[in-house]
Formats: structure tokens, sequence, C-alpha cells
């Protein structure tokens, strides 16, 4: 073709002189005789390039020029010749062909709505991206154009690999909003989601999560997800935990909604989000971790297990309650792949679902239905636990038998507890199909499982970390007071009258003593043992009662319906796995708490037996059915009997007025004996006190109307009720709330040391508890008791907040040792044995002579400075004040440092002065 005038020699492009070769090419291979099946091998491959061409022909969009290409002319007399009919090839398979079905025509509608639904699906699953590149591979070598696209797409992906070595994460904004869907009126009325707007919200949720992440910033301005992801990441973790209230604030109320409601579908999208972002920031982390994991906290509503209904299925749900028993971790298909033993195909990979098993029913190959097996080196597994956890006994209403519900752990999420741990269990609420079940009812029913998604573990929220600073800082203040262990004795169950000693003793078994394991050998327990024996109706129960409400962690138990497997552990075969596995009983769920158990009298001498290794050794081992473990049991015994003729006899020994082995007594630390005795005034004091009690906490009382609504003074209880100040001693009472705070805190914050420690005085008591056990026949002494002395003197200075142990905790210590050693003796050695130690007993007896002595002083000297000041004048005062201050000063002179008993005992009193608790000052009327 001839070329206009004054026009420069068009140079045709490089597709179509291939074009051009190609059926130049075909047109001499027809006139050659080759054939028919080579023909149609080399059309059907012309065709190929030929869409190859027009898909990625030029890559970088070069612009077509005006000119026509010079070239030979493709329009000649022989162009008819390439469409003529071939018989021999177009030739379908019969086999391919089903002209008896009907198939009605597809109206407008239905093709666009079908069209539709394509796009979108291509869309979210990148199918044109995935098909292009398919394609691309056919092809070995690449085009100049084709490369120079190549290096382009490079150049970005090494400037993309420099931001996410500096941290920056670059992704398009979302496009399609959460709002644009009304999720909460769908869930709300159980519709059925439209096929076209699921992936649309699936796709929404992931764009807004990807923002929260990218864009959250704490009340420092840090974008703490994106370092947390890091973190993980530094750590070789799977799990990010995100805070349901930071979502809420930052994306509004649809997507926690979401999260909530539909936590299967939402989840998943999560964790594909973040699983994009952690390979985006660092690129070989699959190889590290193949998946990661959302987990959600603090969800807002925590309920219980009791209160699960068939309206939170399929739903996020967050439980508390005592894990009792773990199966072991067992490999779960995850993604299957199949094998056709017909024609050794492979078939997959099948997804398999929470709660049922997906398998293949025909081959894509042969046809066949069977039979199929799993490929072992092309399945991907994952860890599976199974485990159960129960409402916590402390927790349930009266009367109420704790229930129990079954969890899978799944992941990270395996052996993150234990058995006898307190639990916060956030995780989806699902049935499962059981069999036994059906066959049971008669009629189908489902089990119920969670499926966890985050454990939090409620022993560090219990103890300190619950407390604020506010907290903290009412503790250190009222650790400054004086009088501080005795106000702490007497807001010890102060709707009790009496029982000084059992309120010392419970008291000190509440923040207990040091734990010692030297070199991790020998572990010598720290936790302080207490025995209540004595006449009925003296509240040997309600002070049970009352450490069960007190204590951060306590179970309450019956020796009548308590048994040896239920206070320590048993095996039990595990319905899913069929495998042994250990129930916690009683002593491993009250773990770094206190184990109460009522009518321990009543209890079988063999159960008894099995808890000797749990009161001493503080573990219990058990080898059952094959199972060889031990368990943690480090709480305190507090215990309480009854006598065995009913009443306490005090013509016997302890020994002989319980039903109880000596091995089990000598691991009591301390034996307190409660005697119902008959006293005119005392009786009278005691019923006006319960008359006083009943009229204060009348519900129509105006005292409780009245009553303050600061948290800090108020008490909630019939126990926290009473009377501010105690009316026996005067000191005022602690609020019960303040009073575990500070129980707590000095229980775990506190850890004193025995440097100070007078060891010589320790080994003289304990030579003479020894002489006079042996001539008594009483309650052996053993080299328990000098432990059980350490223990005292540690607890003692826990409660005042020091970090070692003084001559006054020793003294205390061996002074409630004692009293509870002579309580335990027959009547007629009883007064014998007070006179042998009473330089021991009158610790804080003795002193009070000598604080008199000195008090006395302090007024003389109150009264010569008076009297220089005013001269004449001071002869006629008529009261004298001494600061309290001033005598402690004096008092630390003689190694006295608590003065409070002495402000409060008889002699005190007797010699005419008067301690005002609110200013602080001792006046004496002259």
């Amino acid at each position: 073709m001839s070329q206009p005038s004054g026009s420069a020699p068009q140079t045709p492009s490089g597709s179509q002189t291939r074009r051009r070769k190609r059926r130049v090419q075909m047109a001499d291979e027809d006139d050659n005789e080759v054939s028919h099946h080579s023909d149609a091998v080399r059309q059907e491959s012309a065709l190929a390039e030929d869409i190859h061409e027009e898909l990625f022909g030029d890559g970088l969009s070069v612009e077509l020029e005006d000119e026509e290409e010079e070239g030979e002319d493709l329009f000649g007399d022989d162009m008819e010749r390439d469409y003529e009919r071939i018989s021999e090839l177009d030739v379908f398979d019969e086999s391919l062909i089903d002209d008896n079905s009907d198939y009605s025509e597809l109206s407008v509608e239905a093709r666009r709505a079908a069209e539709r639904e394509m796009r979108i699906r291509d869309q979210l699953e990148g199918v044109g991206d995935e098909s292009r590149r398919r394609l691309a591979m056919l092809y070995d070598e690449l085009s100049d154009d084709e490369k120079s696209r190549e290096a382009v797409v490079s150049r970005r992906r090494r400037r993309a690999q420099g931001r996410r070595i500096e941290g920056e994460v670059f992704d398009e904004e979302p496009s399609v909003g959460i709002n644009d869907f009304d999720i909460a009126n769908m869930i709300r009325e159980r519709q059925e989601w439209n096929v076209e707007k699921v992936p649309l919200f699936l796709k929404a949720v992931a764009n807004i999560f990807r923002h929260f992440l990218k864009h959250f910033k704490d009340s420092k301005g840090r974008h703490i997800y994106m370092d947390k992801m890091r973190e993980m990441c530094q750590k070789n973790l799977q799990s990010l935990v995100i805070d349901f209230k930071d979502l809420s604030a930052e994306v509004g109320g649809c997507l926690p909604y979401a999260v909530s409601q539909h936590p299967m579908e939402v989840i998943t999208v999560l964790n594909e989000v973040v699983r994009e972002l952690v390979l985006r920031i660092y690129t070989k982390y699959d190889q590290i971790a193949s998946e990661t994991y959302v987990r959600i906290s603090n969800m807002p509503i925590m309920g219980s297990i009791r209160t699960l209904r068939q309206v939170d299925l399929n739903r996020m749900v967050r439980v508390e309650g005592v894990v009792t028993t773990m199966s072991g971790i067992i490999p779960q298909l995850l993604v299957v792949m199949y094998n056709c033993l017909k024609c050794g195909a492979s078939i997959g990979p099948l997804l398999q679902l929470p709660n049922r098993e997906i398998k293949p029913t025909v081959c894509p190959e042969c046809q066949s239905s069977g039979p199929f097996d799993v490929s072992m080196q092309d399945t991907i597994y994952q860890n599976y636990q199974s485990m159960r956890i129960q409402e916590s006994p402390n927790k349930i209403a009266a009367g109420r038998i704790p229930r129990s519900k079954d969890v899978i752990l799944l992941a990270d999420l395996c052996d993150s507890c234990k058995p006898g741990d307190e639990i916060a269990l956030t995780g989806i609420y699902t049935h499962t199909y059981d069999g036994s079940l059906n066959e049971s009812q008669g009629f189908p029913v489902f089990s119920t499982v969670i499926i966890a998604n985050f454990i939090e573990k409620q022993e560090d929220k219990v103890a300190v970390g619950a407390m604020t600073q506010d907290d903290v800082d009412l503790v250190m203040q009222l650790s400054k007071d004086p009088n501080i262990v005795d106000r702490i004795f007497v807001s010890i169950a102060p709707s009790i009258y009496g029982h000084e000693n059992i309120k010392k003793a419970l008291a000190l078994a509440l923040v207990s003593g040091e734990m010692k394991n030297p070199g991790q050998k020998h572990r010598v327990r720290g936790d302080i043992n207490v025995l209540m024996c004595g006449d009925p109706g003296t509240a040997k129960s309600q002070f049970l009662r009352y450490v069960a409400k007190t204590a951060p962690r306590a179970i309450l138990t019956t020796g009548q319906g308590a048994s040896a497997v239920g206070l320590t552990a048993y095996v039990n075969r595990n319905p899913v796995s069929r495998e042994w596995t250990l129930e916690a009983g009683a002593l491993v769920i009250a773990d770094k708490g206190v184990c109460l158990i009522d009518e321990f009298d009543k209890m079988n001498e063999q159960d008894r037996t099995s808890i000797h290794e749990a009161m001493e050794q503080q573990s219990i081992s058990v080898s059952k059915a094959g199972v060889v473990a031990s368990l943690q049991a480090r709480c305190s015994v507090i215990a309480a009997a009854n006598p065995i003729a009913g009443r306490y006899d005090q013509s016997r020994t302890f020994v002989e007025n319980v039903d109880l082995s000596e091995p089990i007594l000598s691991r009591f630390d301390i034996l307190c004996v409660v005697r119902d005795t008959v006293d005119v005034l005392d009786d009278e004091r005691l019923a006006k006190f319960v008359v006083g009690s009943h009229m204060r906490h009348h519900p129509d009382n105006d005292f409780n109307k009245n009553a303050s609504q600061d948290p800090a003074t108020q008490m909630s209880s019939a126990d926290e009720n009473v009377t501010q100040f105690d009316e026996s001693s005067g000191l005022e009472l602690i609020p019960q709330d303040i009073l575990r705070k500070y129980i707590m805190y000095a229980r775990e914050m506190v850890h004193p040391t025995l440097n100070k420690m007078d060891q010589d005085k320790v080994a003289r008591i304990y030579s003479d508890l020894r002489r006079e056990s042996l001539a008594t026949g009483s309650v052996p002494i053993t080299v328990r008791h000098v432990e059980s002395i350490i223990r005292l003197s540690e607890a003692h200075a826990k409660l005042r907040l020091r970090n070692y142990v003084s001559d006054d905790d020793v003294s205390v210590a061996i002074q409630i040792l004692l009293e509870a050693f002579i309580q335990t003796q027959k009547f007629s050695v009883m007064k014998q044995m007070r006179r042998n130690f009473f330089r021991y007993l009158s610790f804080n007896r003795d002193r009070d002579a000598l604080l008199l002595h000195l008090l006395k002083q302090c007024v003389n000297e109150q009264m010569r400075l008076a009297y220089h000041k005013m001269g004449e004048e001071a002869l006629k005062m008529s009261k004298v004040t001494v600061h309290q201050l001033d005598l402690l000063e004096k008092a630390k002179c003689v190694n006295i440092d608590n003065i409070s008993s002495f402000l409060t005992c008889r002699l005190f009193v007797e010699n005419g002065f008067q301690y005002d608790q609110q200013t602080k000052t001792i006046s004496q009327v002259l």
C-alpha cells in the first residue's frame, strides 16, 4: 500500500507484525499437506497468544500513532480460506453435550443480578488479578514493554518495603462504610441477610477495623495497637488483644455490636486484617506463625454460667468461674487435603467448621464417590484442648448447686490456665451435636459449649491490682495509727460479741506468714491453719462465714458433705478425648486463698488422712488410672469442730474431747477452745449487745435510712452496719470494705524478714512447752510449733506493714500460742501452767505498770511547765492533758512500741485517766 505524500513512513508496531507473520504462517501451512490435528493445535495456540496480547499487550499504555503501518496486505484474494469450514475439526464431544435438559432463558433482571454478584465476588476475592497472574505464568519470556512494567512494579515494592522498615503501613481508606447497612435492625429482627449485602458488610468490617488499628491513639498520642502488633511479632506470638472499650469509643456502636452478635463471621475477618497488616510489616512472619488471632477483652457485660440461654447462642459472651478439669492437647483438623484411593487425585483444601467435619462426596477427576484418605502431610492442624469451668461457690445464691460448662481452647489459648484458677472467660456460646444426649432425652437437643476467645485470670485482679492509688494511700495512712493492730482485731466479725482470742487468730490467718523455699528444694508453708472447737452456739460457723465473705478467695465446705476426693482431687474420663483427666477439689480451687471446713469432726478418718499433705506440704499428689500429677493447694485451712460429748469437758484434755488424731492436730498452728460459761455480768452485756444489734439492723430503723452515703465509711452487710466504736475497748472500728483492702495489701505487698528476731526467746519457749506437754500429757509439742511462732510473728508484722519482725511481734505470737495451748489443758493444771508461763502471758500486762509510771511522769512535767508559765494560777487547774505522742516517746526508750492496750486497760481507768480518740490526748482530773 502506497504512503501518503509528505508523510514519513510508518513503522508497524511489534504486536501487528507478529500477528501478520502468524497468519502468513498459517496460510502456508494450509497449503502444505499437514495433518488437521496439527492445524487445530496451532490455531488454539495462536488464539491464546491473541488473548494474552489483548490483555497485556503494551503493559504501560503505549499510545498508538495515527499513521498506517507499513507491511504486507493481509486482505488478499485468499483471505476467505481462513474461514472455511473443516468438518474434521468442527466436531463436539457428545459426552459433554446435554441436549435433553431444558434451560429457560434468564430475564434481563436476573442476568444483571447474577453479573453483579459475580463482579462483587471477583472484587472481594481478587479473581481477576489471580487469573492474570496465572496467564502470565504460561510464558517463559517477557516482552520489552512487560519487562519495563515489571521494573516499575519492582521499584514500587522496594519503596513499600522501605516504608515497612520505617514502621509505616499504607492502605486505601475504606470506600464502604459499615453505617450503610442497618445491621442493628437486621440482627434485632432476625432477618436473613441479602446475598449481595453479606460480602459488602464483611468488606466494610475489614476496612473499618483496619482503619481502627492504624489510627487509634491513646491519651498520649501513641498508636498503641500498631505498637502492640510489633511487640507481638517481636515475641513470636499469635494473639493481638483488642479492648472492647477502645473499639466502641473509636468506631461507634455498629462494629462492636456486630462483634458481639455475629462473632463467627466477624472475628474471622478481623483475624485476616491483623494477618494482612502483620505481613506488611514483617513479610516473612507467616513462617513463624501461620495464623494470627484477635482477642476481645473487657466485654461490658459479665454474666454467669447460670444465665446462659438460647438467645445467647452464636454470640459473644463473658462469664466467670473456676477451672475444674482440663484435658490434654490434641491436634484438630483445620484445613484438610484428601486423596482419592481410586485415581490418586488430591482433593481440597477443605476448611473445617468448628461444629462439624467437611468431607468430599465426589472425586472431581474420576467422578467416584470414594473412598478418600486424609493426606497427613498436606493437612494443616491446630491445637485443641477442652476444659470445664464451674461457678465460684462464693458467688452463687444460697441453696443453689454450682453449674458447669464445657469450654474449647484452640491455638495459643491451650494451657493458658490450670485447674483451680478463677478466670473471666470471653468466648462464643455455640451448640454441638451429642448423640448420647439425644438418645437419653428422646427428642433432638443439642449440648452447648463455649469456644474461648480470651481468658483473663482473676488472681491478680482480685488482689492488689484492683486497688486504686487512693486505696493504697488510705491503707498507708491507717498503718501509721499506733492502735492499728488492736483496731483490726476488734473489727473482725464485729457482730459477734467477745471471743477476742479467735478474732486475733483469724486476723493473723487472713494475712498469713511468709512462704520459704530455699534452693527450690524444700518449701515451707507460710499459711496459718486454725482449728476452733467448743460448745454449740458459740458462733463457730458464723466466724467461718465471715471469713468466707472477707477473704479475697475462699471456699466453704462441710465435713459431712465433703469426701477425700471432693477436698483434694480425683480422676475422671473426659467425654471428648476419652482420656483420664484430673478434677480439682476444694483445696485446689482455694489455691492462694482460704479453705473453710465446717463440722470437721464429722469427716471420716480416711477422708481426713487425705488432707495431711495438703495442710503441711500444700500440694496434692494423685496417682490413679495412669495419671501421676501433683496439684498446688497453697491455702490456709480454718476448721470448726464439735466435742465428742456435745459440750467441752474441762476435766479432759483437748485430745480426749475431739475425735481427731495427733498428726492432724499438729498441723494446726492455733487451737481455739470456745466455752459457754455462766457469768452474770458477762451474760447481761452479751444480751444487751444482741438486742442492740437487732435494733440497729432492723430494715425500718432510722439509723439505716440516715446512714452516710460515703463509700469509705458506709458498710453494706450486717457486719458492716454496727456502731463505729467497739463498746468494750472504745476503739474505732475499721469499715469492712477498707479492712478487706488493708488485709489484701498486707498479704500481698508486705514481706517481713527475720533478721531482728529474738531467736533465744523462741528457743526457750519451745523447750518450756515441750517439758509441760510431756508432764501434762496434753497436745504434743513438735518442731511445727516453732514454725508456727515464726509464721504468727510474720503475720503480726504484716498487720503493721513492717518489713521486719521485731521483738514485740515475737512476744505477741508467743502469747497467742500460749493462750491457745493453755486453753487445751485440763482445768486442774491450767492455773499451774499460767503461773509457769506468766512472764510470757503478761507481755502487755507487766508493762502497764511501767507505762502508768511514765504517764505520771508526763503529768508532773506538764504541771511544772504550767507552773512556770502561769505561776500560782496553775494550782487551780482541774485537769491536766498529755498528748499521746509524749507518752509514746518515753515508752520507746524502754523498748515499748505499742501503748494501745494500756490506754484501754483497767489500771488506766482506775487512776482517773481518760483518752480522747479524736484529739489523741490523755487527760486526768485533779
